[in-house]
Protein backbone atom coordinates (compact mmCIF):
# COMPACT_ATOMS: atom_id res chain seq x y z
CA UNK A 1 0.00 0.00 0.00
CA UNK A 2 1.03 3.11 -0.88
CA UNK A 3 2.44 6.16 1.71
CA UNK A 4 -0.60 8.25 0.57
CA UNK A 5 -3.04 5.40 1.00
CA UNK A 6 -2.03 4.31 4.71
CA UNK A 7 -2.06 7.85 5.83
CA UNK A 8 -5.45 8.04 3.96
CA UNK A 9 -7.01 5.45 6.32
CA UNK A 10 -7.47 7.40 9.27
CA UNK A 11 -10.08 5.67 11.44
CA UNK A 12 -10.32 2.13 12.83
CA UNK A 13 -12.91 -0.39 13.08
CA UNK A 14 -14.17 -0.45 16.80
CA UNK A 15 -17.74 -2.56 16.83
CA UNK A 16 -18.63 -4.57 14.42
CA UNK A 17 -22.31 -6.03 14.47
CA UNK A 18 -23.45 -8.41 11.78
CA UNK A 19 -27.64 -8.11 11.95
CA UNK A 20 -27.12 -11.16 8.80
CA UNK A 21 -24.81 -12.19 5.81
CA UNK A 22 -25.87 -8.44 4.14
CA UNK A 23 -26.50 -6.43 7.01
CA UNK A 24 -23.85 -4.77 9.26
CA UNK A 25 -24.10 -2.04 12.05
CA UNK A 26 -20.15 -0.52 12.18
CA UNK A 27 -18.64 1.68 14.50
CA UNK A 28 -15.19 3.69 13.44
CA UNK A 29 -12.72 5.85 15.77
CA UNK A 30 -10.98 8.57 13.58
CA UNK A 31 -7.31 8.68 14.88
CA UNK A 32 -8.33 12.55 15.35
CA UNK A 33 -11.08 15.15 17.00
CA UNK A 34 -14.83 14.09 15.79
CA UNK A 35 -16.41 16.45 13.55
CA UNK A 36 -19.63 17.98 14.76
CA UNK A 37 -22.72 16.65 13.05
CA UNK A 38 -26.58 16.99 13.51
CA UNK A 39 -28.82 14.01 13.71
CA UNK A 40 -29.66 13.04 9.71
CA UNK A 41 -26.27 13.75 8.08
CA UNK A 42 -24.31 11.56 6.18
CA UNK A 43 -20.11 11.04 6.50
CA UNK A 44 -17.96 9.28 3.71
CA UNK A 45 -16.30 6.07 4.42
CA UNK A 46 -13.56 4.97 2.24
CA UNK A 47 -11.21 1.65 1.41
CA UNK A 48 -8.07 1.41 -1.25
CA UNK A 49 -9.04 -0.93 -3.97
CA UNK A 50 -6.68 -3.09 -2.57
CA UNK A 51 -8.54 -3.72 0.43
CA UNK A 52 -9.80 -7.49 0.49
CA UNK A 53 -13.64 -8.47 -0.32
CA UNK A 54 -16.27 -10.29 1.83
CA UNK A 55 -16.26 -14.06 0.23
CA UNK A 56 -19.20 -14.19 -2.08
CA UNK A 57 -18.58 -10.75 -3.72
CA UNK A 58 -18.99 -10.85 -7.79
CA UNK A 59 -16.03 -10.43 -9.53
CA UNK A 60 -14.96 -6.92 -10.29
CA UNK A 61 -14.73 -6.03 -13.90
CA UNK A 62 -12.37 -4.42 -14.68
CA UNK A 63 -10.29 -4.62 -11.49
CA UNK A 64 -9.98 -1.18 -9.60
CA UNK A 65 -6.45 1.07 -9.02
CA UNK A 66 -4.74 -0.81 -5.93
CA UNK A 67 -4.15 2.53 -4.40
CA UNK A 68 -7.41 4.64 -5.44
CA UNK A 69 -9.71 4.70 -2.73
CA UNK A 70 -13.14 4.00 -3.27
CA UNK A 71 -15.68 6.70 -1.23
CA UNK A 72 -18.99 6.39 -0.85
CA UNK A 73 -21.12 8.28 1.58
CA UNK A 74 -23.38 6.51 4.35
CA UNK A 75 -25.93 8.15 7.09
CA UNK A 76 -24.61 8.63 10.23
CA UNK A 77 -26.75 6.29 12.98
CA UNK A 78 -24.99 7.56 16.12
CA UNK A 79 -26.17 10.44 17.68
CA UNK A 80 -24.56 13.44 17.35
CA UNK A 81 -23.81 13.89 21.39
CA UNK A 82 -21.68 10.56 20.66
CA UNK A 83 -18.38 11.33 20.33
CA UNK A 84 -16.09 8.64 20.98
CA UNK A 85 -16.99 6.95 17.23
CA UNK A 86 -19.68 7.31 15.01
CA UNK A 87 -22.24 4.77 13.50
CA UNK A 88 -23.25 3.07 9.97
CA UNK A 89 -25.71 0.75 9.25
CA UNK A 90 -25.01 -1.17 5.77
CA UNK A 91 -26.38 -3.22 3.48
CA UNK A 92 -24.04 -5.38 1.44
CA UNK A 93 -23.74 -4.58 -2.80
CA UNK A 94 -22.44 -7.60 -3.75
CA UNK A 95 -21.60 -5.82 -6.94
CA UNK A 96 -20.59 -2.54 -5.24
CA UNK A 97 -17.24 -1.49 -5.08
CA UNK A 98 -16.74 -0.36 -1.75
CA UNK A 99 -19.53 -3.06 0.49
CA UNK A 100 -17.68 -6.02 -0.01
CA UNK A 101 -15.02 -4.29 1.13
CA UNK A 102 -16.57 -3.12 4.36
CA UNK A 103 -18.20 -6.40 4.93
CA UNK A 104 -14.51 -7.82 4.88
CA UNK A 105 -13.84 -5.41 7.94
CA UNK A 106 -12.79 -6.79 11.56
CA UNK A 107 -12.38 -5.50 14.59
CA UNK A 108 -9.25 -2.87 14.56
CA UNK A 109 -9.06 -3.12 10.69
CA UNK A 110 -8.41 0.99 9.00
CA UNK A 111 -10.67 2.42 7.25
CA UNK A 112 -10.62 6.14 5.67
CA UNK A 113 -13.48 8.47 7.21
CA UNK A 114 -14.58 11.57 5.48
CA UNK A 115 -13.33 14.54 7.25
CA UNK A 116 -16.75 16.09 7.67
CA UNK A 117 -20.63 15.27 7.64
CA UNK A 118 -22.91 16.76 5.03
CA UNK A 119 -26.61 17.09 4.17
CA UNK A 120 -29.86 18.52 4.94
CA UNK A 121 -31.91 15.38 5.95
CA UNK A 122 -32.74 17.10 9.27
CA UNK A 123 -35.31 18.37 11.08
CA UNK A 124 -34.09 21.76 11.09
CA UNK A 125 -37.13 23.08 8.90
CA UNK A 126 -39.15 21.48 10.34
CA UNK A 127 -41.38 23.23 13.24
CA UNK A 128 -40.96 21.91 16.58
CA UNK A 129 -44.81 21.39 17.30
CA UNK A 130 -45.23 19.14 14.06
CA UNK A 131 -44.88 15.26 14.25
CA UNK A 132 -42.03 13.89 12.43
CA UNK A 133 -43.18 10.73 10.46
CA UNK A 134 -40.20 8.84 10.01
CA UNK A 135 -40.70 6.43 7.10
CA UNK A 136 -37.57 3.92 5.73
CA UNK A 137 -36.63 0.86 3.79
CA UNK A 138 -34.08 -0.97 4.87
CA UNK A 139 -31.05 0.19 5.69
CA UNK A 140 -32.33 4.27 5.23
CA UNK A 141 -33.84 3.54 8.86
CA UNK A 142 -30.26 5.13 9.97
CA UNK A 143 -30.47 9.13 10.18
CA UNK A 144 -33.80 8.37 11.77
CA UNK A 145 -31.75 6.30 14.53
CA UNK A 146 -29.29 9.18 14.66
CA UNK A 147 -32.67 11.44 15.57
CA UNK A 148 -33.80 9.66 17.75
CA UNK A 149 -30.74 8.96 19.92
CA UNK A 150 -29.94 12.67 20.40
CA UNK A 151 -33.76 13.76 20.53
CA UNK A 152 -35.79 11.57 22.52
CA UNK A 153 -33.43 11.97 25.33
CA UNK A 154 -35.00 15.10 26.35
CA UNK A 155 -37.97 15.69 23.66
CA UNK A 156 -41.40 14.95 25.86
CA UNK A 157 -43.94 16.58 24.06
CA UNK A 158 -43.48 16.32 20.20
CA UNK A 159 -44.57 13.16 18.45
CA UNK A 160 -42.44 10.93 16.73
CA UNK A 161 -43.53 7.97 14.39
CA UNK A 162 -41.38 5.39 12.39
CA UNK A 163 -42.39 3.10 9.51
CA UNK A 164 -40.12 1.01 8.95
CA UNK A 165 -40.23 -2.07 6.21
CA UNK A 166 -38.14 -4.27 4.95
CA UNK A 167 -38.46 -8.34 3.31
CA UNK A 168 -38.31 -10.14 6.57
CA UNK A 169 -38.71 -9.32 10.36
CA UNK A 170 -34.45 -10.02 10.77
CA UNK A 171 -34.18 -7.37 7.92
CA UNK A 172 -35.69 -4.92 10.72
CA UNK A 173 -32.16 -3.28 12.16
CA UNK A 174 -32.41 -1.78 15.28
CA UNK A 175 -35.87 -3.24 15.66
CA UNK A 176 -34.96 -4.66 19.69
CA UNK A 177 -34.18 -0.59 20.28
CA UNK A 178 -36.65 1.01 18.93
CA UNK A 179 -38.93 -1.39 20.39
CA UNK A 180 -37.47 -0.92 24.07
CA UNK A 181 -37.40 3.14 23.19
CA UNK A 182 -41.06 2.84 22.35
CA UNK A 183 -42.40 1.50 25.63
CA UNK A 184 -40.22 4.25 27.47
CA UNK A 185 -41.19 7.05 25.29
CA UNK A 186 -44.77 7.62 25.04
CA UNK A 187 -44.31 10.42 22.23
CA UNK A 188 -42.52 7.85 20.19
CA UNK A 189 -44.23 4.89 18.12
CA UNK A 190 -42.24 2.46 16.27
CA UNK A 191 -44.12 0.64 13.27
CA UNK A 192 -42.02 -2.19 11.36
CA UNK A 193 -43.15 -3.69 8.52
CA UNK A 194 -42.36 -7.27 5.93
CA UNK A 195 -43.37 -7.70 2.40
CA UNK A 196 -42.72 -11.37 2.63
CA UNK A 197 -44.21 -13.00 5.34
CA UNK A 198 -45.26 -16.80 3.51
CA UNK A 199 -41.33 -16.87 4.84
CA UNK A 200 -41.75 -15.14 8.12
CA UNK A 201 -44.72 -16.88 9.57
CA UNK A 202 -43.97 -15.70 13.07
CA UNK A 203 -44.19 -11.99 12.78
CA UNK A 204 -46.87 -10.21 14.03
CA UNK A 205 -46.52 -6.41 12.64
CA UNK A 206 -47.96 -5.20 9.82
CA UNK A 207 -47.58 -6.90 6.41
CA UNK A 208 -46.79 -5.08 2.80
CA UNK A 209 -45.69 -2.37 1.19
CA UNK A 210 -44.76 1.11 2.74
CA UNK A 211 -47.68 2.75 0.36
CA UNK A 212 -50.45 0.08 1.50
CA UNK A 213 -49.24 0.31 5.39
CA UNK A 214 -50.04 4.16 4.74
CA UNK A 215 -53.21 3.17 3.02
CA UNK A 216 -54.68 1.01 5.78
CA UNK A 217 -54.43 3.99 7.95
CA UNK A 218 -51.77 2.53 10.51
CA UNK A 219 -50.47 5.85 11.26
CA UNK A 220 -53.93 6.89 13.03
CA UNK A 221 -54.61 3.03 14.05
CA UNK A 222 -51.08 2.78 15.54
CA UNK A 223 -49.79 6.17 16.80
CA UNK A 224 -52.91 8.28 16.88
CA UNK A 225 -51.12 10.33 14.16
CA UNK A 226 -53.33 11.84 11.11
CA UNK A 227 -51.68 11.88 7.70
CA UNK A 228 -52.27 16.23 7.13
CA UNK A 229 -49.91 18.46 6.21
CA UNK A 230 -50.78 21.01 8.69
CA UNK A 231 -49.60 18.52 11.76
CA UNK A 232 -47.23 16.37 10.45
CA UNK A 233 -43.91 16.53 8.44
CA UNK A 234 -42.58 13.11 6.39
CA UNK A 235 -39.46 11.64 5.74
CA UNK A 236 -38.77 9.75 3.34
CA UNK A 237 -35.43 7.67 2.78
CA UNK A 238 -34.47 4.43 1.14
CA UNK A 239 -35.56 2.98 -1.94
CA UNK A 240 -36.74 5.50 -4.60
CA UNK A 241 -39.57 3.86 -5.96
CA UNK A 242 -40.89 3.85 -2.25
CA UNK A 243 -40.06 7.66 -2.09
CA UNK A 244 -41.75 7.98 -5.97
CA UNK A 245 -44.77 6.40 -4.44
CA UNK A 246 -45.26 7.37 -1.39
CA UNK A 247 -44.27 10.93 -2.50
CA UNK A 248 -47.30 11.21 -5.01
CA UNK A 249 -49.75 9.72 -2.36
CA UNK A 250 -48.49 12.75 -0.40
CA UNK A 251 -48.77 15.39 -2.48
CA UNK A 252 -52.78 13.98 -3.07
CA UNK A 253 -52.99 15.07 0.74
CA UNK A 254 -51.54 18.62 0.18
CA UNK A 255 -48.28 17.60 0.76
CA UNK A 256 -45.53 19.23 -0.56
CA UNK A 257 -41.75 18.18 -1.21
CA UNK A 258 -39.50 20.48 0.21
CA UNK A 259 -36.80 22.80 -2.51
CA UNK A 260 -33.96 25.04 -1.47
CA UNK A 261 -36.19 27.89 -0.86
CA UNK A 262 -39.35 26.41 0.71
CA UNK A 263 -38.46 23.24 3.26
CA UNK A 264 -42.18 22.21 2.04
CA UNK A 265 -43.12 18.90 4.58
CA UNK A 266 -41.95 16.30 2.27
CA UNK A 267 -38.47 15.48 3.05
CA UNK A 268 -36.23 12.97 0.71
CA UNK A 269 -33.14 11.48 1.35
CA UNK A 270 -32.54 9.07 -1.86
CA UNK A 271 -29.70 5.83 -0.97
CA UNK A 272 -29.20 4.42 -4.40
Amino acid sequence: MSTETAISCNASVIGREQIHPELIVLRVRPEGKLFEFKPGQFAVLGLPGSAPRVAGAETETPSPDADKMIRRAYSIASASVERRYVEFYITLITSGGLTPRLFALKHGSKVFLGPKASGVFTLDRTPAGKTAVLIATGTGLAPYVSMLRTILTTETKRKFVVLHGARYSWDLGYRGELETLARLRPNFTYIPSITRPDQDQHFLGRIGRIQAILEQDALDKDAGVKLDPEHADVFLCGNPEMIKVVTEMLEKKGFKRGDSKNPGNIHVEEYW
